[in-house]
């Protein structure tokens, strides 16, 4: 028998650590290759975690609420020293030489642990820092007694890269007398906004779960950071309704899934935004970072009632029946919280449908480090003046509201209610010919 390491895996492009939620297998059992062995939390997205090897769980190397880095060992799995050997084969053959670097990071994060927390004093200090934060914190001289100082925004207080990164700007800018200033380095940074208030015997407590924690502190962040406006735009979406009430009969039976309203707007955003590239960008301190790819987030709804936004890559490449089984697929594994943290990221544009909840319109908070989110409202029949080459008339029409929040730091009134009017002409203008 063999005893082969467990590490962290790699868990998307921008995660570098996770914390530990829950450990599903315990010491002693055995675990099939693939089995699901823990559940990790993200910055973005709890994910269950694999095992890399079949075998006995020899021995547990981190608790439940620690934080590891990726590519640092988790578990010891005893192995027969063929599935070992067969696993460390296949290993080589598919591990590209940068995840050999990843891999090979934690054993020098370690050291700079080490070396960095040897003779400091721990100033009472208890929280956990994460190996990136500490080398951040070695690399510009920052004591372990001025570390204590600052004020954390992650889980528990913990200090997270952000956190440290503002600590160091406004110490260079002279601001350091400010308790976790805001991007600007003048407001404070409200992590626990706290009132007053009394409650009585018949009230109910219920304590936030993570995700709900985690959405409440990028809302009011979002909103501190920035200048939310928002226009409004009435939509004719008669012909997109006619077309999917004759279609959709067959599309579920050739495609096997419904046919929903998603997809004709996130195919009328996307051609937008090509008209008007200056809505997909983001703002770096006092520079504009003009997006080339169209990534479209798509807000769903969770059975928790939670709200998460997986990402429709390069959307603006897809057809609307690649659009619909894209959407289909995202939104449904992101039911069963079997999305991946990648699916989570890199969004440039987010769509919102308020309208499947009865509403007619909302002011959406903007998905930082986007600029801009569209809410569509709930489709409605109305009576609505028409023109006809014989005159006007009074007919029965499916409209609906768009609304288009956007950050008024980069986008102006002008563009901001240009690209909502584009979207509301695309969809006006959908083919009543278009083929299935």
């Amino acid at each position: 028998m063999a005893n082969v390491e467990m590490l962290m895996p790699k868990m998307g492009e921008s995660i570098i650590e996770g914390t530990i939620l829950t450990w599903l297998k315990k010491e002693g059992d055995f675990i099939e290759q693939d089995e699901s062995v823990l559940e990790v939390a993200t910055d973005k997205v709890d994910t269950e975690v694999p095992a890399t090897h079949a075998g006995i769980l020899k021995k547990i190397l981190v608790k439940v609420g620690e934080v590891v880095a990726v590519g640092a060992p988790i578990a010891i799995i005893e192995s027969t020293a063929q599935a070992s050997e067969l696993s460390q084969n296949e290993e080589k053959t598919q591990t590209s030489p940068k995840e050999e670097l990843l891999a090979a990071a934690p054993a020098q994060t370690t050291a700079v642990i080490s070396s960095y927390s040897q003779g400091e004093p721990q100033s009472g200090d208890d929280r956990f820092y994460s190996p990136l934060v500490l080398s951040i914190a070695k690399e510009e001289n920052i004591s372990k007694s001025e570390l204590v100082s600052i004020s954390g925004t992650g889980k528990d207080g913990r200090v997270t890269k952000q956190d440290i990164l503002l600590y160091l700007k406004n110490r260079k800018e002279g601001n350091i007398g400010i308790s976790n200033p805001s991007v600007s380095g003048v407001q404070p940074v409200l992590t626990s906004p706290r009132v007053e208030m009394s409650i009585s015997a018949q009230d109910e407590i219920i304590e936030m779960d993570r995700m709900r924690k985690m959405i409440a502190q990028r809302m009011v962040d979002s909103r501190r950071i920035s200048a939310h406006v928002t226009s409004f735009v009435e939509a004719d979406v008669t012909n997109i309704v006619l077309w999917r009430n004759k279609v959709k009969d067959q599309y579920k039976k050739k495609e096997g899934e419904g046919l929903t309203f998603t997809p004709f707007f996130v195919e009328a955003v996307s051609k937008a935004i090509k008209d008007f590239p200056m809505i997909n960008i983001s703002v770096d301190g006092e520079k504009i970072i003009k997006r080339k790819d169209i990534n479209i987030g798509v807000a769903v709804a969770l059975p928790s009632g939670n709200l998460i936004v997986p990402v429709v890559r390069n959307a603006d490449q897809l057809n609307l029946i690649g659009l619909s089984k894209k959407i289909n697929d995202i939104a449904n594994r992101a039911r069963l919280n079997k999305l991946s943290p990648d699916e989570l990221s890199g969004g440039t544009f987010t769509v919102s449908n308020v309208g499947s909840f009865g509403n007619v319109m909302g002011t959406p908070i903007i998905m930082q480090p986007q600029v801009a989110i569209l809410a569509v409202g709930a489709i409605q029949k109305k009576p609505a003046v028409v023109e006809t080459p014989t005159g006007d008339v009074i007919a029965i029409r499916h409209k609906m509201f768009l609304s288009h929040s956007y950050d008024h730091r980069v986008v102006d009134g002008s563009l901001g209610g240009m690209f909502v009017r584009r979207v509301a002409d695309y969809l006006e203008a959908f083919d009543l010919n278009t083929e299935l």
